[in-house]
């Protein structure tokens, strides 16, 4: 189970992974768009140099057609690193771009996944991960914990080496289904991270904690009571 962070700001990627037990980025062209014109292929050596290498990082293409993606693709190793996830999306030339990048042995991310149909499919092209859209698929009235369980049962059925790296969330409760239902891996943006510990029932626990302590030490801390 891990938690990647779905965004490209900067200071948003350095507090949370220093704070919380973050595994990589992902990013997307919407994403990106939040940033304003930005010099892209910088920019993403800026996130590799804030992650490092061990961690990964994910990066889409943004032509529509193969010998487009595959362009975009060979840019984004020859400007970043060829250790980049590329992103591509389930259509029909994005299949095919994903069995040329694995035959060259690039790390590919299958995104934009909406169903069962579209990941088997990824599943047999030989994608490293697959990005289903949980909350885009509940939003269409589909039942996106029941469409990772599958997929993940497909993948324990076969032996597949794919990792289920789930995405599109809204809320924390979305997050703890995608992973109850075997995501192997969840990718979030930074203001649903934080909801997690925005909760009034924790915020007013701590508190409670820190008036009755005071209540009986005042303001020193356990550290100063050592002293």
């Amino acid at each position: 189970m891990k938690y990647l962070l779905d965004t490209a700001h900067l200071d948003d990627i350095r507090e949370l992974s220093e704070y919380l037990p973050i595994a990589g980025v992902t990013s997307n062209p919407t994403i990106v768009k939040k940033e304003g014109a930005i010099p892209f292929f910088a920019h993403m050596r800026e996130i590799r140099s804030i992650i490092g290498n061990l961690r990964p990082l994910h990066i889409q293409v943004t032509a529509r057609d193969y010998d487009g993606m595959m362009r975009d693709a060979e840019a984004v190793f020859r400007h970043v690193d060829e250790k980049v996830y590329i992103k591509v999306p389930v259509d029909f030339s994005g299949v095919k771009v994903i069995k040329a990048l694995k035959r060259q042995g690039a790390n590919v991310t299958a995104t934009a996944v909406y169903g069962m149909d579209q990941a088997f499919m990824a599943l047999e092209a030989g994608a490293d991960c697959i990005a289903p859209y949980f909350n885009r698929m509940e939003a269409l009235g589909v039942d996106a914990a029941s469409v990772v369980g599958n997929i993940a049962g497909i993948i324990n059925h076969y032996g597949y080496e794919t990792e289920i790296l789930a995405a599109s969330f809204k809320q924390p409760a979305q997050i703890d289904r995608a992973i109850l239902a075997g995501a192997h891996s969840v990718t979030v943006a930074p203001d649903v991270l934080r909801q997690i510990f925005a909760k009034k029932v924790v915020t007013e626990a701590v508190a409670a904690f820190a008036d009755d302590w005071a209540g009986l030490y005042g303001s020193k801390t356990l550290a100063e009571l050592g002293d």
